[in-house]
């Protein structure tokens, strides 16, 4: 589209010759099965540099999708280190508004308090150049090497881990060039990248080692600022892993746990989905640096049985099976982490769901935690024992979820 970037660069591709242009790829099936599960967009592309250290994946807390703008403070970024420590997380991500509202010198100080708390940390850049007048800082540092550079040799000096890079904008070829130039510079100062804002990835979780992420959807931010994204919540997640999760992974930014989207849990947009169903979206969306929707009121106010999930749930998965669903109405998949399993559904239509599920992953006679709904949409906790791996039976509760995990 020529009017992005503010209409500006050139919406015309060019390459030199020879020459090859980027893979487009199509996943055709006889049902929804293969295309849940492929894997051609990592399959027709090669790394296209070595790591310069090994990157580690993992779970996060993050202020201010809860929070919002007022927690970009370092009061509040103390509160979700000190989360992130309970939960035995390994990152916090500290968002836009840093520069101006804490101080590169207070930062330093930050990440010296995470480092003692065993957490480390992401940090939230502005990705503009003259091209883009979005306000939130920090700005004007990953437009063109030489900035680039500097910031990331004092990220690397203070141990920070990742960057969060927003802002893009468009797919012309000129700002497709500055993804890979943030990558490449990173990974020569080993640090991680997310990129929010952005286009879908295509294959960049094998492209380019320390990549972690993209959003490229219509993520969480949007159940905090509207209420019709949270009366359609439970529709979105069962078209994301037939749709935008399928070709690659999905910085979505979820489990939310407060009843209430705003810091005091008693106001703003009202959340649809019960409790199990977030939890099952901690395992249905996939991505390998998770930063989960927490905040810290919700040691206390939610569940028990959610807050020991949450501590326990891993982001990177050896194996995914779909078993059962159709877009827009319900989702069942299976991912393996190790040798643990991890079955979850979400429902999305009205009336309970009830289901007869072949799970081979399990012996006759074994017992599984089963997390679910009851009738009143409160959750539970039971011990499942399998009587037939061929035909478990579920139901899944409107707008709710279940996990079985062993």
């Amino acid at each position: 589209n020529p009017g992005e970037m503010n209409g500006l660069g050139s919406s015309t591709p060019g390459l030199a010759l020879p020459g090859a242009t980027p893979w487009r790829t199509i996943t055709v099936g006889s049902g929804l099965k293969p295309i849940v599960e492929t894997t051609v967009p990592f399959d027709v592309v090669e790394p296209l540099y070595e790591p310069s250290q090994e990157y580690k994946f993992g779970r996060s807390t993050w202020s201010w999708i809860m929070w919002q703008d007022p927690s970009i403070n370092y009061d509040d970024q103390i509160r979700f280190i000190d989360l992130a420590s309970e939960m035995g997380y390994e990152y916090t991500l500290i968002d836009g508004g840093w520069e101006k509202n804490i101080g590169r010198d207070r930062m330093e100080e930050l990440f010296k308090y995470a480092h003692q708390k065993n957490v480390d940390v992401f940090v939230w850049y502005n990705s503009n150049g003259y091209w883009n007048d979005a306000p939130q800082d920090a700005k004007q540092c990953m437009s063109n090497s030489v900035a680039r550079k500097k910031e990331m040799k004092w990220l690397q000096k203070c141990g920070v881990k990742g960057l969060k890079v927003d802002f893009f904008g468009s797919d012309k070829q000129q700002m497709m060039g500055l993804y890979e130039d943030i990558l490449t510079d990173a990974n020569e100062y080993g640090l991680m990248i997310i990129f929010h804002g952005c286009t879908i990835p295509r294959g960049w979780e094998r492209m380019y080692p320390n990549y972690v992420g993209s959003e490229a959807v219509l993520a969480s931010e949007n159940l905090i600022f509207n209420q019709h994204f949270d009366d359609m919540e439970a529709y979105n997640a069962c078209l994301h892993p037939f749709i935008r999760n399928t070709i690659g992974c999905m910085e979505f930014g979820g489990t939310l746990l407060n009843k209430r989207h705003n810091r005091t849990n008693d106001g703003g947009t009202i959340r649809k989905t019960t409790d199990v169903f977030q939890l099952a979206t901690a395992v249905l969306y996939q991505n390998p640096i998770q930063n989960f929707a927490l905040a810290p009121n919700n040691l206390t106010d939610a569940p028990a049985l959610a807050i020991d999930f949450m501590k326990q749930v891993p982001t990177t998965w050896d194996e995914t099976v779909f078993l059962d669903g159709y877009p827009g109405k319900y989702c069942v998949l299976a991912r393996r982490h190790g040798d643990r399993w991890y079955v979850v559904g979400v429902n999305a239509q009205k009336e309970p769901l009830k289901l007869s599920l072949n799970l081979p992953m399990w012996e006759k006679g074994e017992t599984v935690s089963y997390y679910l709904d009851d009738k009143k949409r409160q959750p539970q906790l039971e011990e499942l024992k399998i009587k037939n791996p061929a035909e478990v039976k579920v139901v899944i509760q409107p707008e709710g979820g279940i996990i079985l995990t062993k």
